[in-house]
């Protein structure tokens, strides 16, 4: 049944036109993800949806009694007020149910207890946790949810897709969380250049069908530039009367003339490799503890990067994943224990919460106090020119920095921080507000990214994409390393609970055999098999270059410059073979143990 329906809606924000004549409608048990890139208009048609913003053109229609429920990216939480009273708030809007009951229920499952603690003691995920929590409390036809997995740890994202599936009624959402997207809604819609388009699939589904459209597009613009070409070479001839046959000839032309236009794509960001040269001391943790009060966040963490390290943490929010990069960056001082970095380290830190921005700044004054020029795999590019890769056209350029979105603000952030040419980078939350073109966009930079990459992350898909090691905070202050990815950390975690589960039901039987039961089976990470099956052709390969290189040295005996060049090169390629090394036995000794299991 269509409980929503907005007709010919059209919104200028300053001298940008977001949606031009966009239709809209909502069943009752629709589940719909907004995609777009950043600053196209995805949170101005929520706030649209919601009541809380007047179309310019157009309207919006909703059935006689439905309840619209709209949670903003960043609430508004009341200083003063704790957790259990937040929730009661909207609790008692629940007509004929035990508001006091749910509320309790509510709070168990996402993990706040009794819920005395006071809102502002909470950390930025914890606060959307509640937010999220007493808009699913609130009855709603009507669920509009902006950017809801912003800040939220992977276990709070989990539980968030657990409660959206069990929840009657209808859901709109804008979020960048692919994995979310794909488990959570069953609709896509997409806003490109002012307009919407309705695709009637999961997110995955959505590519594929976004893709068979822009296809479409251009194939009906070369076939109208084909027969476009043919009518300009009869009018070129000439009219031979002014007949009314004539007339419709040169009608037909002017109408294909003026509508044959090359199908506009979306813009899409290039980042050049920007980066300096990391020496071989990079960076380095010493037995690093840090407390607050009674709560012990991390305890004698040691971890020496390498170069082209991808490490990623995880864990629950307030554990002190942010906290250990303020610490390596200098922000905050471990309590026992140092940071030590190697002569050459320039960190690049992307906080979750932007740095704080001049809105009365220019965007193009913002990159300048940078840098004017930045050195990239291209050459030289102005800061102007880095702009333009980042969609940031000559008028966004010269706009105050207080109208761009919020996302607009995330990626002109982003571009900053690569600005600096960091060769170790520190990624805090990067996809809070980023759209999904420039998350895909960015991955692929990172895979390329010569120097040192630190994540922390609630984005499973993210993680996946770009860490192939992992550290999580599993309680008092413990961190634990994991190989793989985020997917390869929950198969070795389930892997151990279904060995614990296993020794408890055979444990009381079986005596003896509880000892055998509880050796979890040893087996390769996805990126420790990839590793295996290749290292030896690297190894190779990487043994064939420093041949190559002292062939060059003995060439350029008296060539001192060129020598001390041949010299670094080859010194870092033993580096780098001694590296390999190392993990070719690492590898071999693991193959053996495997194989001695069956």
């Amino acid at each position: 049944m269509n409980i929503l329906t907005a007709k010919g809606i059209s919104k200028t924000f300053t001298d940008r036109k977001l949606l031009e004549g966009a239709d809209f409608s909502l069943e009752d048990a629709d589940k719909v993800g907004i995609v777009g890139i950043n600053g196209t208009g995805k949170s101005t048609l929520l706030r649209i949806l919601a009541g809380i913003e007047e179309p310019d053109e157009g309207e919006v229609i909703k059935g006689n009694r439905i309840c619209i429920r709209f949670l903003p990216q960043n609430p508004d939480y009341p200083s003063g007020m704790t957790v259990y009273e937040y929730m009661q708030k909207y609790g008692e809007e629940k007509n004929g149910w035990s508001a006091e009951g749910d509320i309790k229920s509510v709070l168990e499952r996402s993990g706040f207890g009794t819920g005395e603690e006071l809102l502002e003691h909470l950390s930025g995920g914890q606060r959307k946790t509640v937010a999220l929590a007493a808009a699913l409390l609130a009855p709603s036809d009507i669920l509009l949810l902006d950017e809801p997995t912003n800040h939220l740890n992977i276990d709070m994202v989990l539980w968030l897709e657990r409660m959206l599936a069990q929840r009657k009624g209808a859901l709109v959402m804008v979020t960048h969380d692919r994995y979310f997207l794909d488990r959570v809604c069953s609709r896509i819609v997409e806003i490109d250049k002012g307009k919407l388009y309705n695709y009637q699939t999961n997110f995955a589904g959505f590519l594929e069908a976004k893709a068979a459209r822009e296809d479409l597009e251009l194939a009906t613009y070369r076939k109208n530039k084909n027969i476009l070409r043919i009518e300009l070479e009869w009018m070129r001839r000439g009219a031979r009367a002014r007949s009314t046959k004539q007339k419709a000839h040169i009608q037909r032309y002017e109408e294909l003339k003026e509508n044959t236009k090359a199908p506009e794509k979306d813009g899409k960001v290039q980042i050049g490799t920007v980066a300096s040269r990391l020496g071989k001391k990079t960076l380095e943790l010493k037995h690093i503890s840090k407390s607050f009060g009674e709560k012990i966040l991390i305890d004698d963490f040691s971890y020496a990067f390498r170069k082209q390290d991808r490490i990623g943490f995880v864990g629950p929010n307030g554990c002190g994943k942010t906290t250990l990069m303020k610490m390596i960056m200098g922000l905050e001082k471990p309590d026992r224990g140092e940071v030590i970095l190697g002569p050459t380290v320039r960190i690049g830190y992307f906080s979750q919460e932007n740095e704080t921005l001049d809105p009365r700044q220019k965007v193009i004054d913002y990159i300048r106090d940078t840098a004017e020029y930045v050195r990239t795999e291209d050459g030289m590019v102005s800061a102007s020119g880095m702009l333009e890769r980042f969609l940031f056209d000559g008028a966004l350029q010269h706009s105050l920095i207080g109208k761009l979105s919020g996302g607009e603000k995330r990626r002109l952030y982003l571009l900053k921080v690569l600005m600096e040419a960091p060769n170790i980078l520190i990624l805090d939350e990067p996809t809070n507000d980023l759209d999904i073109q420039t998350l895909a966009i960015l991955e692929e930079y990172l895979e390329h990214f010569p120097g040192i990459l630190i994540v922390v992350s609630h984005d499973r898909y993210f993680l996946d994409k770009t860490a192939d090691r992992l550290f999580a905070f599993e309680g008092r202050g413990n961190l634990r390393q994991y190989e793989g990815g985020y997917s390869d950390y929950l198969e070795t975690r389930k892997a151990e609970t279904d060995s614990d589960v296993s020794v408890g039901k055979k444990g009381k039987a079986a005596g003896e055999k509880t000892e055998k039961v509880r050796i979890r089976k040893l087996k390769f990470t996805w990126q420790e098999q990839k590793d295996y099956e290749t290292i030896e052709e690297v190894i190779a390969g990487i043994e064939e270059k420093i041949a190559d290189l002292e062939k060059q040295m003995e060439a350029s005996a008296t060539d001192f410059v060129k020598l001390n060049q041949l010299t670094a090169e080859k010194e870092e390629q033993e580096r780098l073979l001694e590296e390999k090394m190392e993990r070719y036995v690492y590898l071999c000794d693991l193959a053996d143990r495997i194989a001695e299991q069956s």
